[in-house]
């Protein structure tokens, strides 16, 4: 198995790239070989002193970096030589199984919209993100990339989250919710009836109805469907309520002199545990990372992008989507 990491991406590139991949290299299976794509010189002066059996991490030279302030469709284009272009093109050449970033979000999506291509039946490839619950994670769509939806559009995600859940995370028979104002089937505005309907009819989601903004955190569905406004809204809330609260206990605690081990108590908080976004509906295995991302979280991006190879997910998913576009329950 092969993985391109675009090393340029985090604010501390390619330093936490390059412990990312060595810390992946030493505690993930041996199957796993890493291309990373990046300025030459700075990844070899990272990787010196490094302990890497021989073989398992490679450089793919890119010299050029899109930045944040880049326009994502055009630098795409205009800088062929980036470590994000060079990366899904290796991808999209099949000369690697999969492909992360934590660079321009954009800019990855622009990529791989353009040289992977969505599955057919997809017309709008989703940003999946875990969000914590009391027990297992629920996984939201869309997270952000489409902010306008139709209803047949919502459905999609909810068939893409679907196999991720059960092809990722091991989920058997994900329970499908929808984010809505109420639980009636009548609430929310006319889109969010007519969604419910379809999910409602579609005699392959175990749909559980609508979700309220409370339930979420008690884990009552394991797939979270909105439109990308909406649910952006609600994963940087949850990201703000998360600090809010671990940043509150920690004065509390310093101020009563108690002892607590934050690093475990709010672990289930910490994004780098999921290690990254995946975009569903391409062509492909695209994991989207924080730009601050640790060496923890591309180690994590990591495992996550093997185990969605492994599982064949977007086989899974293509198979899924043919099935509902050629006269599924969902249509």
């Amino acid at each position: 198995m092969r993985i391109a990491l675009d090393a340029m991406g985090t604010d501390l590139a390619p330093s936490a790239e390059v412990a990312g991949a060595v810390q992946a290299i030493a505690e993930l299976d041996d199957d796993i070989h890493l291309v990373l794509v990046g300025n030459r010189s700075q990844i070899e002066a990272e990787l010196e002193g490094t302990d890497v059996p021989q073989g398992r991490i490679v450089i793919h030279h890119a010299p050029e970096r899109i930045l944040p302030s880049d326009p994502p469709a055009s630098a795409v284009r205009r800088k062929p030589d980036s470590s994000i272009a060079q990366g899904v093109g290796l991808h999209g050449a099949g000369e690697v199984d999969a492909f992360i970033s934590a660079g321009s979000t954009g800019a990855v999506m622009a990529a791989s919209l353009f040289i992977l291509k969505p599955l057919p039946g997809v017309d709008r490839p989703s940003v999946a993100t875990l969000l914590p619950t009391t027990g297992p994670p629920t996984v939201l769509l869309d997270a952000g990339t489409n902010v306008d939806c139709k209803p047949r559009h919502l459905v999609q995600f909810a068939h893409l989250g679907r196999v991720y859940m059960q092809d990722v995370l091991g989920v058997a028979e994900p329970r499908i919710g929808l984010l809505n104002i109420g639980e009636e089937p009548g609430k929310g505005d006319e889109r969010a009836v007519e969604t419910f309907g379809l999910l409602e009819a579609d005699g392959v989601l175990d749909f559980v109805g609508n979700v309220e903004g409370r339930e979420i955190i008690r884990g009552s569905c394991d797939v979270l469907v909105a439109d990308g406004f909406v649910g952006n809204v609600l994963l940087k809330f949850y990201e703000s309520v998360a600090q809010f609260i671990v940043n509150m206990l920690r004065e509390e605690v310093a101020k009563s002199g108690a002892k607590i081990n934050f690093e475990e108590t709010f672990r289930v908080l910490d994004y780098s545990e999921y290690g990254g976004a995946p975009l569903l509906g391409v062509n492909g295995v695209t994991i989207i990372c924080h730009g601050g991302s640790s060496p923890k979280a591309i180690r994590n991006a990591i495992q996550v992008a093997a185990q969605a190879v492994r599982s064949n997910m977007v086989k899974d998913m293509a198979e899924e989507l043919a099935a509902v576009h050629n006269g599924g329950p969902s249509e």
